[in-house]
């Protein structure tokens, strides 16, 4: 039975629950067909409820079956797989039950392939790509319709290159890796000095490797290195329309939401979690498992790990002009403050020297 055919069939609780380590409360050999939400579920679906404020949906959903945890299984009689992290369960379960379609192995023949270029014969080279000179492609990978792989690019085994991805010469891609639509990996790097009120284009020379079981997202950019090379090490999760800057350094199990800015020469430890449109400047280091709220600007090196925010939280716009010209006086209003600290100050010595005198 192929990848489709097998989803169309379904999958059984128990056979979910074998693949996501969840116990199965309620009939073993009820069998389910795909995944929906609480509100829009029906026979043969089965949903989830991660979020406790959707808690109120499991009375009334349609569901065959649902992934609850531990402190859920009791508010309904529904037959469900229980587990701790459900989430992560129905990620499982949507992955067996909505397979990504397997492409068909060999060349499109409108594709442009290098002669000396190698392409293993499981490989899927899409319409319209090229692949360059030297260019390794390994089995069972995937470059698709319109993308682009430069000169001596590797790209292992099991990588995925969605319709329209760039990767620049040299570049390495690492397996199971997911390059998402007009990802661009491997650009110049931002290197210009200035000689005599002109720019001088510095030659980025270094590369970008992306290690095992990565994602890059839609029109997320990582710029090549400017000497040593741009890494993205192990299990990297990235989002869409995020820029990585020359010589970053991002650790694994590290995952960075859409349209964060991490400029040149930065190191991201392993384990972090970084907002959406946060910035980060160059030449800092970001200590493991470190939380960067979205919107937040972190302008020098944390000391230590932990959560940091710097967001100002909307308000009603008089509101918010009210606050702002209160924050405009405050270094005025601390030059007074500490004024008065002085001439509090000296007036209390001028007291106790007179009643030494006396």
């Amino acid at each position: 039975m192929d990848r489709s055919a097998a989803a169309a069939a379904g999958a059984t609780l128990a056979e979910l629950a074998g693949l996501s380590g969840a116990t199965v409360d309620g009939d073993p050999a009820l069998r389910v067909t795909r995944v929906a939400t609480l509100a829009a579920a029906g026979p043969g679906d089965i949903a989830f409820l991660s979020n406790p404020r959707y808690r109120d949906q499991l009375s009334s959903t349609r569901a065959s079956a649902v992934i609850v945890g531990p402190d859920a299984a009791a508010a309904t009689a529904l037959p469900k797989l229980v587990s701790t992290n459900p989430y992560a369960t129905y990620a499982h379960v949507a992955a067996r039950l909505h397979p990504a379609p397997a492409p068909l192995p060999g060349i499109d023949a409108s594709a442009v392939v290098a002669p000396d270029a190698e392409v293993a014969p499981s490989a899927s080279i899409g319409p319209r790509a090229v692949v360059g000179a030297g260019a390794v492609i390994g089995p069972g990978a995937r470059v698709g319709a319109g993308s682009v792989v430069g000169a001596n690019v590797s790209i292992a085994a099991g990588a995925v290159l969605h319709p329209n991805v760039t990767v620049y010469d040299r570049c390495v891609i690492g397996p199971r890796t997911v390059l998402h639509s007009g990802a661009v990996i491997g650009a110049d790097g931002f290197g210009m000095a200035e000689e005599n009120g002109r720019w001088l284009r510095i030659p980025q020379i270094g590369r970008v490797v992306i290690g095992a079981d990565c994602e890059v997202g839609a029109n997320t950019t990582i710029d090549r290195g400017a000497l040593d090379d741009t890494v993205i090490e192990d299990d990297v999760k990235l989002d869409n329309q995020i820029q990585i800057a020359h010589n970053c350094r991002i650790g694994r199990h590290t995952a960075i939401a859409g349209c964060a800015g991490i400029a040149g020469s930065t190191t991201v430890g392993r384990n972090c979690r970084i907002g959406g449109a946060a910035m980060l400047v160059g030449h800092i280091d970001i200590p493991d498992g470190t939380v960067v709220s979205g919107g937040t600007l972190i302008a020098a090196s944390p000391a230590a790990p932990g959560r940091y925010t710097g967001i100002f939280p909307a308000a009603p716009h008089a509101e918010w002009r009210r606050i702002a010209a209160q924050l405009r006086g405050l270094d005025r209003l601390a030059r007074r403050v500490r004024r008065l600290e002085r001439t509090a100050g000296a007036a209390g010595t001028a007291t106790e020297d007179e009643g030494a005198k006396t």
